[in-house]
């Protein structure tokens, strides 16, 4: 092979590359577009779907916290309305009791104390407290 020949294959060769190369790059442009097209598509549809599941999340969320809210009140009506009829309950009772004992003390002494309940308060608060000091027991040194 001369020279002539060899310039003219190298020459040839170097159009088939540049040919091929420029083949390359325009399918290596329209594949890059695809993908592309892909990653917009995907990155739609995840946040489509993230936007739904967090709705979805909230609204049960939302939906839980109004149920716990509602459970929470009938509990607490309910609470109430007990601790009202026991309180009542238990009043009455004592009521009755505090009758019962007026009423067998001599000398009409339930009635004066309703005539006059600011002394009867005080004859009972002193009363208690004489009570409450006699009961106690006697404070203990620390030793």
């Amino acid at each position: 092979m001369n020279n002539q020949q060899l310039e003219n294959k190298v020459c040839d060769d170097a159009t088939q590359v540049k040919k091929d190369v420029t083949t390359l790059v325009g399918d290596s442009a329209v594949r890059l577009g695809r993908l592309e097209d892909q990653v917009n598509q995907a990155t739609g549809k995840a946040k489509v779907d993230i936007t739904t599941w967090v709705g979805s999340n909230a609204s049960q969320l939302s939906e839980g916290l109004e149920k716990a809210s509602s459970d929470a009140k009938v509990a607490v009506v309910t609470a109430a309305a007990a601790v009202k009829k026991d309180v009542g309950h238990g009043l009455s009772q004592y009521n009755a009791k505090a009758q019962e004992v007026a009423d067998r003390v001599p000398g009409d002494l339930g009635k004066r104390a309703a005539r006059y309940p600011w002394v009867a308060m005080s004859i009972a608060l002193i009363a208690g407290i004489v009570l409450g000091v006699l009961i106690s027991p006697p404070p203990q040194h620390a030793r």
